[in-house]
């Protein structure tokens, strides 16, 4: 449904822009005709130029007010439009010389305007439309007199205001047309990125499914045999080895049962809000439960009232991914920074490692890149995923004096699915 949206937001653009050149036409034609008639260099019939002047002023006025309303502008209503042009001028040129005028000319400013903006059908309609007008002309027009000298300035000053005001309307709409061009071509192609991101997180997920479901046995097994071999050897140094074993099997089927909740709540699109620093504290904590040996330090910057998110699983499964990115680089000393503003939060997270290396830069956070010898480089992925959907970035960056400085920026009112 995206598509014809689009197609109408730009037929409403083009319309706009063909209402400001109306305008401008508009005061060059009725200069022209105002200073032939002070000046009295022509005999021609005023009040016919005057009426016909004043529908094209009342057209733009209706325009402009038709554009302020919510009605979508399709591109029938927007060739009517260049048609109704064609024939005022056709009047304006029949009551001032017809095609001796050189204002006639100015038929191929409509003609090159639909050429750009609409389907071939319309510019074929309207290009018969200027080719019969033109040939009318060349019959039936109002004379503009026996005035040689007068005629022969006239058609001068005619020919160069006509060039001119035909050269500066083409080049305004064709450069930006093709501004419009360009942005439509680059929302395409961030849309093609993002639908082979969502091809690639679809492939994921249903492999991660198939996972899920298949590991839940093997870690009932894992629990229970834990269980025994701490009845049987009472050794303490085992005793607390097995228990850190048991807490990390135990971590992992609560992970295996929040992803079903988390699918649930998805499903009925049901999210908590909470303080963003119970959010935070609660994810650091799960996560060192994850990662005993790793140390880290927490700053709150924030100043004022805390904001309140309603963060998705896969939202805390992101952050715990950079803190593990983190930990994995160095595992000693992280510094991790919360911010906010009126706008986003900030959670920055700072390690002591080598680095992201420039010649990488560009590749990290895609799927299956890792700059470790460990993993399936999907971390980063997929954390930039979740992030992007809850309408958040995630960057790195090579810190001055030394590591790697994440930051996750997150809208202060972050939901999933922000983009839609």
């Amino acid at each position: 449904m995206l598509a014809p949206v689009q197609l109408l937001s730009a037929t409403r653009q083009n319309l706009w822009r063909l209402t400001v050149i109306r305008t401008l036409v508009l005061a060059a034609q009725a200069g022209s005709v105002g200073v032939a008639y002070l000046l009295d260099l022509l005999p021609l019939p005023w009040m016919q130029l005057a009426i016909t002047l004043g529908v094209s002023m009342v057209l733009c006025v209706l325009t402009a007010i038709r554009l302020r309303t919510t009605w979508p502008v399709t591109e029938l209503e927007y060739a009517v439009q260049l048609a109704f042009d064609m024939l005022i001028h056709s009047v304006l040129l029949y009551y001032s010389g017809g095609s001796t005028n050189p204002f006639v000319s100015y038929y191929l400013v409509p003609l090159t305007i639909a050429a750009v903006t609409l389907p071939w059908l319309y510019s074929l309609i309207l290009s018969g439309l200027a080719l019969t007008s033109y040939t009318l002309l060349l019959v039936q027009f109002y004379p503009m007199g026996r005035f040689p000298i007068a005629r022969e300035s006239m058609q001068i000053y005619g020919m160069w205001l006509s060039f001119a005001l035909a050269a500066s309307v083409i080049t305004f709409f064709a450069a930006k047309m093709a501004e419009e061009l360009r942005r439509q071509e680059q929302l395409r192609a961030e849309r093609r990125e993002e639908g082979l991101r969502d091809q690639q997180l679809l492939a994921i997920a249903t492999q991660a499914a198939g996972a899920a479901h298949e590991l839940g046995t093997p870690l009932a097994t894992m629990s229970v045999l834990i269980r025994e071999i701490r009845e049987d050897h009472k050794d303490p140094l085992l005793q607390e080895d097995l228990a850190v074993l048991q807490e990390q099997v135990q971590q992992c089927k609560q992970t295996l049962q929040q992803l079903v909740r988390a699918a649930e709540a998805n499903r009925r699109m049901e999210l908590e809000e909470r303080d963003v620093t119970g959010w935070l504290d609660e994810a650091l904590n799960r996560w060192h439960l994850m990662r005993p040996e790793a140390s880290y330090r927490f700053q709150l910057l924030g100043l004022g009232p805390v904001p309140r998110l309603a963060p998705p699983q896969d939202l805390t499964q992101a952050l715990l991914n950079l803190l593990n990115n983190a930990a994995d680089a160095f595992p000693e000393g992280l510094e991790v920074r919360l911010d906010w503003d009126l706008l986003e939060v900030c959670i920055s997270i700072r390690d002591h490692g080598a680095g992201v290396p420039l010649a990488i830069a560009e590749q990290i956070g895609k799927p299956f890149f890792t700059t470790k010898g460990k993993g399936f480089g999907l971390g980063l992925f997929l954390s930039k995923a979740s992030v992007t959907r809850a309408g958040g970035s995630v960057k790195l960056y090579s810190h001055e004096e030394g590591g790697t400085l994440t930051e996750l920026r997150l809208p202060r009112d972050a939901r999933g699915d922000k983009h839609e």
